[in-house]
């Protein structure tokens, strides 16, 4: 089991902290979609903290306790999510999707919409867990690189797939094993993110994008190409563009990959790196092509025909935010079947409906048409399996890497 380190993060991770929450995914709404992904953004403000308070380290507590499991005599379940994360109905208080778990089981859901950011979240977590008391919760939702460390500290509970039948046979091929939960023995994804190509055709003014390197490049679109702060994501697109995984790459090759990229920040080819703000200069036209989040691309194509976007043939970069039962957890079973109820197609698709993000569950086009036809049709949402292959993912970072990597990638960027 990880030791549970209090060390402060290096300048470069800070950084890589603070851009995430100024412009990054800390900073963006559900609509605009990821979440805060620096992978050392726990440390702030929380690790730290953690050894200061007399809390003892992980390695001294016992990893996956569940409680005594009160599912059925409390008909209750305890669930924390993101904000703006749910769907809702007309008057803005109601969540249809819970409100038929209910009906269909008689299990109350405690739905509380307490996460603006994992680091924040973490912290108001992090005492409980590293004590070994209960945190009040049933299920949380944490994305892949908090997810990753909660479960190789031991803070989570590992998943009876007896209570998770649907959500074993409907989960979407390209979320199955995440590098850091193989086969999803501690989580599922609550929903995928992805990030894309996307380009303004007014900007492009017939100029042909089919890869990155057509951004990195092509003279013709020098100062008008926009980059992601978010590390995994440029350097993971970088990566894919010269033929290197996401998930196996080396030291060297995350160096050729900075390289790379050095080399167009050099002659004047990317404008800025940025975070959500991309949006504003896409739709103007100050971008003529740049890295993009696709549910943000959801809302762009809606509201200007210009906007478009491509999945290169090598490939894109998809992470998610997942579903855990965190230790002693009161009402694991009852959180296992909320868990295994959001992975039938009806209620999925409700959800991918009202959220736009990338939906995990196999077999929910014929509902989603029923609800919304051009979601049911939009790749953003439902992948075919052609896109679908094209997906991959970032790998799991030891902590000397990810010091290394953020500091190597705030020198590329300027931070």
């Amino acid at each position: 089991m990880e030791q549970y380190e209090p060390d402060r993060l290096s300048p470069a991770q800070e950084a890589a902290v603070r851009r995430s929450f100024r412009t990054g995914r800390a900073a963006l709404t559900r609509r605009s979609l990821l979440r805060a992904s620096a992978g050392g953004a726990l440390a702030v403000g929380g690790l730290g903290a953690l050894s200061a308070c007399g809390i003892p380290a992980a390695g001294n507590t016992q990893g996956g306790v569940s409680a005594e499991d009160h599912s059925k005599e409390e008909k209750t379940v305890s669930f924390s999510n993101w904000t703006e994360y749910m769907d809702v109905d007309d008057s803005g208080r109601k969540h249809p999707t819970l409100d038929a778990f209910t009906r269909r089981t008689g299990i109350k859901v405690k739905y509380t919409e307490d996460i603006n950011d994992n680091t924040e979240f973490f912290g108001k977590i992090k005492p409980q867990l590293a004590a070994g008391q209960d945190t009040g919760r049933d299920i949380i939702v944490l994305t892949d690189w908090l997810a990753a460390r909660l479960i190789r500290l031991g803070w989570v509970q590992k998943l009876d797939p007896s209570n998770l039948p649907n959500a074993f046979t409907n989960l979407s091929a390209q979320f199955r094993n995440p590098d850091w939960d193989p086969g999803r023995a501690y989580s599922y994804p609550w929903q995928g993110i992805s990030t894309v190509i996307a380009y303004n055709k007014k900007a492009l003014d017939g100029v042909e994008v089919r890869t990155l390197s057509d951004l990195l490049d092509n003279a013709k679109l020098k100062g008008r190409v926009g980059l992601l702060t978010e590390m995994r994501d440029t350097v993971g697109m970088t990566l894919l563009d010269m033929d290197k995984d996401p998930a196996k790459f080396s030291a060297d090759d995350y160096d050729a990959a900075i390289a790379r990229l050095q080399k167009a920040v050099d002659k004047g080819q990317v404008r800025r790196f940025t975070g959500n703000d991309y949006t504003a200069d896409l739709a103007k036209g100050d971008f003529a092509a740049c890295l993009a989040w696709a549910g943000d691309v959801v809302q762009l194509k809606a509201d200007n025909p210009d906007i478009e976007f491509l999945i290169p043939d090598s490939g894109y970069m998809t992470s998610s935010d997942n579903l855990l039962v965190p230790n002693k957890a009161r009402h694991k079973t009852n959180a296992e079947r909320l868990i295994d109820y959001y992975f039938e197609p009806r209620p999925a698709a409700e959800l991918a409906a009202y959220i736009n993000f990338v939906c995990p569950v196999d077999g929910v086009k014929d509902d989603l048409a029923k609800i919304d036809e051009d979601a049911a049709n939009n790749p953003l949402i439902l992948p075919d399996k052609a896109m679908q292959a094209k997906s991959r993912a970032f790998r799991s970072l030891s902590s000397e890497e990810e010091t290394a990597f953020e500091e190597k990638f705030a020198k590329l960027t300027g931070a």
